[in-house]
């Protein structure tokens, strides 16, 4: 199968869309009569360097790629996916026939307007280390206000925060062992992080107003790494929440290799995201990841079939409380986890427990788990036995005990039967 991407901001260059403008004139025309000017000086020629603007570098990437994309129907095969990093994703949509043209450089323009506005922000990719890593050092170093905005390869995370947090911590990654850079992104904001929250609220309202038609073939949301449902105000909502949260481009493309795809092409004017691909599909032929491919899995297999498809983008860390789950689906969570897995687990394991991440590292911690999801897993080296129970006078506590030791029983519950038989 194969699947065309599209690239976002920080691929503009001078002179891209060079030759199509030519072919496809009405495409140019209408750019021109929705933006007030003409679009194809301002790829061709960057007058006063605005492409490096955010309200000019978005319409003209999405206008670029729409070329692209119509060169394509006309020279290639057709796509069985599209997928988009970013701003590229209003582009995957427009070509699955989410919107026409016009409406989607319209979306385009506002959402490049608003995010403009949010100012003293910036961007940096970290190159080298696991996303671990970068957590941790973000918290070691108290980076409060920066956070990952782009999941973009196993071993690539662009960071976004403030322009003074970034060059601060700057000099801190530059020692972690591995580190291989500390690169500047080319956007004018904090973008895909809580400060868009304002952008995000006001972009929500136009999209309440915009006509969302079926796709006719299947898109990748950046948010959740799955494809857009058949519902218009999903579609909506995702594209809003796009502003504010990270870009999971390795979820993404994970998500289309496991489906089938073994063909991917790049429209645009870059080859950025081809070479993320190369690293990610790399990534997964010469190991594993057991505790991502475990989280997904309890997303995929024990809570979508409790709380629909809304599990699917639920964020790894994010408590279960968010989703109102109570002491019955709890119980149920881990039948299903027990029957999924193959081993029994407690609902108290579930309640504990209480994320997708959390779940899936204490999961791995348990022998039994660890050699079913990942078997090369080294056996742990076995606790000693535990000490034989006492046994009482009273029969009646020492049946209340041995519940207790086999778990049928919480130690609660255990104290307050031992003590209304006192």
């Amino acid at each position: 199968m194969r699947c065309y991407v599209f690239p976002g901001q920080g691929t503009q260059k001078k002179r891209m869309g060079r030759g199509l403008f030519e072919r496809f004139p009405d495409l140019r025309a209408r750019a021109d009569r929705l933006l007030g000017y003409s679009i194809e000086e301002l790829c061709l020629e960057n007058p006063e360097r605005r492409l490096s603007e955010t309200v000019y570098a978005q319409p003209a990437i999405y206008v670029v790629n729409a070329l692209h994309w119509s060169a394509a129907r006309e020279d290639l095969p057709p796509a069985d996916f599209f997928a988009g990093h970013s701003l590229g994703e209003y582009s995957a949509l427009f070509a699955a026939g989410a919107f026409d043209f016009d409406t989607g450089l319209t979306l385009v323009r506002r959402r490049a307007e608003l995010m403009s506005q949010v100012t003293g922000g910036a961007m940096a990719a970290v190159v080298g280390v696991s996303e671990q890593v970068v957590e941790e050092t973000l918290k070691r170093h108290d980076a409060t206000g920066v956070v990952i905005a782009n999941h973009n390869a196993p071993e690539q995370f662009v960071l976004s925060g403030s322009r003074e947090e970034l060059a601060r911590i700057k000099p801190v990654f530059e020692k972690v062992e591995g580190v291989r850079g500390f690169v500047p992104v080319r956007v004018s904001g904090p973008f895909h992080a809580p400060a868009m929250a304002p952008a995000a609220d006001r972009f929500r309202d136009l999209l309440a107003s915009v006509d969302v038609g079926g796709l006719r073939t299947p898109v990748i949301s950046n948010v959740t790494g799955r494809p857009f449902g058949p519902d218009a105000r999903e579609v909506r909502e995702l594209l809003a929440e796009q502003i504010v949260k990270p870009v999971r481009w390795t979820d993404c493309i994970r998500y289309l290799r496991a489906a089938g795809v073994s063909a991917f092409t790049e429209l645009g004017e870059s080859k950025v995201l081809t070479s993320l691909i190369d690293r990610i599909t790399t990534a997964q032929e010469t190991g594993p990841d057991p505790r991502r491919d475990l989280i997904e899995r309890i997303k995929r297999e024990i809570l979508q079939p409790e709380i629909g498809d809304e599990a699917l983008g639920f964020d790894d860390d994010a408590s279960f409380r968010q989703l109102g789950l109570n002491s019955i689906i709890y119980v149920r969570l881990a039948r299903r986890a027990g029957t999924v897995l193959g081993v029994p687990i407690k609902p108290d394991i579930i309640f504990q427990h209480r994320s997708c991440a959390a779940l899936a590292d204490h999961l791995l911690t348990c022998d039994d788990i660890a050699r079913a999801v990942a078997p090369d897993t080294p056996a742990a080296v076995p606790e000693p036995p535990p000490a034989p129970l006492r046994e009482y006078q009273d029969e009646r506590v020492t049946a209340l005990l041995r519940e207790c030791a086999s778990g049928t029983l919480g130690v609660d519950r255990t104290i307050e039967a031992i003590r209304a038989l006192a």
